[in-house]
């Protein structure tokens, strides 16, 4: 097999390419030359004490590393593939107590606990309040546009319904929910100098929102009420979760929740505008598989990685123990041996078995919230805003694994 001509030192974790693009082209080299491909890094640059990480590029091979934590573990040096070079080895050690860091058995306990906020019956609960504030955002966006017709669609648009719709599962009040979306904000902007917000300032963003969470907790546990938070905390020792448990997993839907489906929600209007032809069949048929393809066209996480726990194989290349595996969702949802036109931005796509949502035991847990906030944002959108033209090219965030977008210029007739 030939070796990939990649530009030297390529590293499709590099926050600084990121920030400028997704690297699809040396993806696709990879996958037709290396698909288990050996990336070098100085030992210490991410946070690990390593000489680099396996790039696994092609869906198989990633759907494969995902469908199987007894080979690839979550938890041994965490999900997240590249820190910043000052995090120190006892910050890494404090993310294994997220759920997306943990392993089965302790993973499926607490995933069994938290599913139940995310039932078909919680998120129809949901719907009808999400629906109309959906129009009600639309409607702010449009009278708010500058004298010209012009608004960022990243601030008015995209952070609103994400951030209200967990606010709404787990019952945050309407006057708390900036605070959330703030805290959000610092925990993942570290690595982008125009938030100049350092280490510290994402870390002390993390612990304010989990003593709010905790807070939370204690007092369902003290007055249960009926919602999601006393469901999961208020009988703790009865296979519930303790007031620790329920503030970190509200720093993981902070995250996991609002700044994925955010960021799916801006690349869908960016793909929609760039492709007018999408947008009018959206408009006009609305079909049911467009979030979906939203969300394989957008592949908010880029990559996460696993820890493999014993010598093993990937797609035929040998893996040590201890090696640190890149799973790139970005790559394996435009592998040409699973769809067809990757490259095109098709709303009925279908089927579409893309791996924006994860696989095995890590599966989104919040799927079908994500699917049906995209849905509901972009049918409003459609009969709020439906002569949105772009202005200028998205502004992407500075960030090692996520695809984001922080600024988004359109215009309203």
């Amino acid at each position: 097999m030939p070796c990939p001509h990649l530009p030297e030192g390529f590293d499709a974790t590099d926050p600084d390419l990121l920030r400028t693009r997704i690297p699809f082209p040396e993806f696709a080299q990879l996958r037709q030359t290396a698909p288990v491909w050996w990336c070098p890094q100085p030992a210490g640059i991410t946070g690990f004490q390593d000489e680099g990480y396996w790039a696994v590029t092609r869906h198989a091979d990633v759907k494969y590393v995902s469908t199987h934590p007894e080979l690839f573990s979550s938890n041994a040096n965490t999900a997240v593939i590249r820190f910043n070079e000052h995090i120190t080895a006892e910050q890494i050690e404090v993310q294994k107590l997220i759920m997306l860091n943990m392993d089965p058995p302790e993973h499926t306990r607490v995933r069994q606990i938290v599913q139940r906020g995310f039932t078909p019956r919680a998120i129809r609960t949901l719907e009808t309040a999400l629906r109309d504030r959906a129009r009600a955002i639309a409607e702010e966006a449009r009278q708010g546009a500058g004298p010209d017709g012009t608004f960022d669609f990243v601030t008015q648009v995209a952070v609103e319904l994400p951030l209200q719709a967990i606010a709404e599962l787990i019952g945050v009040p309407q006057e708390d929910r900036s605070r959330i979306f703030d805290w959000s904000n610092k925990m993942i902007a570290y690595d982008d100098p125009e938030y100049a917000i350092t280490e510290e300032v994402g870390a002390e963003a993390a612990m304010e929102l989990i003593g709010y969470a905790m807070t939370m907790a204690a007092a369902r546990k003290e007055c249960p009420a009926a919602d999601i938070v006393s469901q999961l905390v208020a009988a703790e020792g009865q296979g519930n979760l303790s007031s620790d448990e329920f503030g970190l997993f509200v720093l993981l839907l902070a995250v996991a929740g609002n700044e994925t489906t955010r960021n799916a929600i801006s690349h869908g209007m960016h793909a929609f505008l760039t492709h007018p032809d999408e947008w009018e069949l959206f408009k006009r048929e609305r079909p049911a598989t467009t979030a979906e393809e939203i969300v394989r066209w957008a592949t908010p996480v880029v990559s996460f990685q696993r820890t493999a726990t014993q010598d093993t194989e990937i797609g035929g290349q040998k893996i040590r123990e201890g090696d640190r595996v890149g799973i790139f969702y970005s790559s394996a949802n435009n592998d040409p041996e699973v769809f067809t036109d990757p490259e095109r931005f098709d709303i009925t796509r279908d089927p579409n078995p893309h791996l924006g949502f994860g696989g095995g035991p890590h599966f989104c847990l919040g799927k079908s919230l994500a699917v049906k906030e995209i849905e509901l944002i972009f049918n409003a959108i459609a009969d709020v805003l439906p002569d949105l033209t772009l202005v200028g090219e998205p502004r992407r965030l500075r960030a090692a694994w996520l695809n984001g977008v922080k600024e988004l210029r359109v215009r309203t007739a």
